[in-house]
């Protein structure tokens, strides 16, 4: 099955010139200094430096980033960020950066870093993004296969992690950083501070003109066909892969969604999202550089929350775990409030159940209820939306593993005007969307603009795209084996199309299997069922060749913790918390919850769960059983704890496991202690039949 759809200003300013608060630039007023027809649909620009420079021309006194910085929001303009990309160009040229050479960016959402991508691109040079909490070994690797010639880094910890591996990367040639604390006593001399760079090279930019032709002459020679950036996979079976993205593919696919959105130079987004995920660089990156929309990066990660309130973005992608925790926090917040307030919210939320979506989407809503609606809107939407930084939001997309059907209906039910998409690194994120007023939970939406998709006769989403990786750096075997002879990309993704020609994905297509009699077992299906309630926090399924399905969970240390001081229940440990009795029959009962709802799916009835245990440790990925973008390693987890798989299956009541843990300093430990496991009694179809621990 198929569906497809079908000459620069002369500035030269000191690096951080200028701070203004939000409310005092000139945000949301004046003119609009040109439409998007150039800009965003099908302007001449093809790669990203092209487009900096057009801004810089065209709407130069427009926000472009922000940056919270000692609680103070700095803001530059295009044409501020323009010279100082061109200053960092230069520098980096002086460090003999060259066409085909790599960068490595290595920190968290910094206008410096992103900056320094962008000066990489100008120079025809390839950044390459790294996580910024990878740990040395798994830096090392991404640097040594990229062949890394300078490393853009946030701060000291960075610079330390690169310091500790120098001696395994032979093309590593210098360091530059963002943040000098602690970093100014450092004495080797291939260690610099990007703020000096751009001090030196502004001056030499202002008193040369012959540089300022030749950054321009670079500019003009980037070509549509230019290694853009390489992002590598998050490696959830196996080895990540350098995945080379090109520049004009790249620019083309965000002329496509910007215009599918609508985005313009007057919207904003929240950067936090890791710099090497595909997903930073598209949304944030990618489609501000075609839009002319303004980027701003939170203060660190722990005020991201607060930083979103203040920006009040009008774009916004978080993947579900954010939305998940997000209203974790409402529930506990409403369970602690007064019995006046949870009534009124109560009696709201249902209001907005029953009509929220349906005026959302434009349907035909009663007078009265929408009437009703707006009161609640006035009373308790309107204020939540305020609290979480959701106000301005005309466009919000999560992706990443799929979100529960209650918990996005509970959202567009506020009128957040959330939506999915389904990508991939190798497709330069976008592969679906949901359209306004075509939205479901239960899908990922149709191709986006100008994909198209296929379904593989064994049930494989194949597609075809604009932004479409080139290939895998350094593994033609691999990149042979991801595309067809007709030059599809294989997705690995197990899926159909439904009637209304919306995409439905149902798990990874190697992870889907079958039990012992046949039932289909479709593990990420089951563990996002799981993950809606607030007490479960990662779930970990089993079933394939076997007779019947096992989880492994974690709760929710914050949800479970708050319930267990309102029940006076005393703990001193998340492994405490976890292995307590009364906690067991409270996620006995969200198991219960789940079977019901799996029994009353066809296809999923006989792959209800039969027994499961909650692990006396969270999953970290600084343990390997997470990657780094949190998606679950299943087959390593299974070989991990062994032992307790085998007490899922041989019908014991308890399990001893001991393992090893990573503590936030590095330092190694071990965990060790008894798991109980408990049964549960399958569904019929109709009524639960209640849950029994071991």
């Amino acid at each position: 099955m198929r569906i497809a759809n079908v000459a620069p200003p002369e500035r030269a300013k000191a690096a951080r010139p200028k701070r203004q608060s939000v409310d005092d630039d000139a945000r949301g007023s004046g003119e609009l200094a040109e439409s998007l027809q150039h800009a965003g649909r099908g302007g001449a620009e093809d790669t990203f430096p092209k487009l900096l420079r057009m801004h810089a021309r065209v709407r130069g006194d427009r926000p472009a980033f922000r940056h919270k910085d000692r609680g103070i929001w700095q803001t530059w303009t295009w044409a501020e960020v323009y010279d100082n990309v061109r200053a960092i160009a230069l520098g980096l040229r002086k460090l003999g950066v060259a066409e085909g050479d790599k960068v490595a960016i290595v920190g968290a959402n910094r206008p410096l870093l992103y900056w320094t991508l962008c000066a990489a691109q100008m120079l025809r040079a390839t950044p390459v993004p790294v996580y910024a909490d990878a740990v040395a070994d798994e830096l090392a690797y991404v640097l040594e296969n990229a062949d890394v010639k300078v490393a853009a880094a946030q701060d000291q910890e960075q610079v330390d992690k690169l310091l500790s591996i120098a001696d395994r990367l032979p093309t590593l040639e210098h360091i530059v950083y963002d943040e000098d604390r602690g970093l100014r006593d450092y004495t080797q001399t291939n260690i610099s501070a990007l703020d000096d760079m751009i001090e030196a090279s502004s001056k030499a930019l202002a008193s040369e003109a012959s540089l300022r032709e030749t950054l321009d002459a670079l500019i003009d020679a980037g070509r549509a066909d230019d290694a853009s950036i390489m992002l590598y996979t998050s490696g959830t079976t196996g080895r990540s892969k350098g995945v080379v993205l090109a520049a004009g593919r790249s620019v083309q696919a965000a002329r496509d969604t910007v215009a599918f959105d609508g985005l313009t130079d007057r919207d904003e987004q929240l950067a936090y999202l890791p710099l090497a995920w595909v997903g930073d660089h598209y949304l944030n990156y990618a489609q501000a550089l075609v839009a002319g929309s303004c980027i701003a990066c939170p203060e660190n990660a722990d005020t991201v929350a607060q930083d979103l309130r203040e920006i009040g973005p009008s774009f916004y992608f978080a993947p579900p775990r954010v939305f998940e925790a997000q209203l974790t926090r409402i529930m506990i917040r409403m369970e602690d409030a007064g019995a006046l307030k949870r009534k009124m919210f109560d009696h709201f939320i249902d209001v907005a159940r029953k009509w929220g979506e349906k005026i959302l989407n434009g349907e035909r809503v009663p007078l009265l209820a929408r009437a009703h609606y707006a009161l609640g809107e006035f009373l308790v939407y309107g204020p939540l939306k305020n609290v979480l930084g959701y106000s301005n939001i005309r466009a919000a997309y999560t992706a990443g593993e799929a979100i529960g059907g209650d918990l996005f209906s509970f959202y567009r039910s506020l009128g957040l005007n959330l939506k999915q998409l389904y990508g991939q690194t190798e497709a330069f994120l976008y592969v679906t969307a949901h359209a306004n007023g075509a939205v479901r939970s239960d899908t990922v939406g149709p191709p986006a603009p100008n994909v198209d998709i296929r379904i593989a006769d064994d049930g494989e989403v194949q597609f075809k795209s604009p932004g479409q990786f080139v290939s895998y750096y350094k593994e033609p075997e691999k990149t042979a084996e991801t595309l067809t002879p007709d030059g599809y990309v294989k997705t690995g993704d197990a899926g159909f199309f439904d009637a209304d020609g919306q995409l439905r994905i149902l798990d990874r297509a190697k992870d889907v299997g079958k039990l012992k009699d046949g039932t289909i077992f479709a593990p990420k299906y089951i563990e996002n069922k799981l993950k809606f309630f607030p007490n479960i926090k990662e779930a970990v399924a089993f079933g394939d060749a076997r007779d019947f399905v096992t989880v492994m969970l974690n709760i929710e240390l914050t949800a479970v913790g708050n319930w267990a001081e309102r029940n006076n229940i005393s703990y001193a440990s998340y492994q405490e918390l976890a292995g307590h009795p009364k906690v067991y029959e409270l996620i006995a009962k969200h198991v219960d919850e789940t079977n019901a709802a799996l029994a009353r799916e066809p296809r999923m009835a006989g792959a209800q769960i039969a027994r499961f245990l909650i692990l006396p440790k969270e999953l970290d990925a600084d343990d390997g059983e997470l990657t780094r973008t949190q998606k679950v390693r299943r087959g390593f987890i299974a070989e991990r704890y062994a032992p307790l798989v085998q007490g899922l299956y041989d019908g014991s009541k308890q399990a001893d496991i001991s393992t090893e843990v990573t503590f936030e300093d590095g330092r190694k430990g071990v965990i060790s202690g008894r798991v109980a496991i408990v049964d549960l009694a399958r569904h019929g179809g109709t009524a639960a039949q209640g849950a029994k621990a071991a």
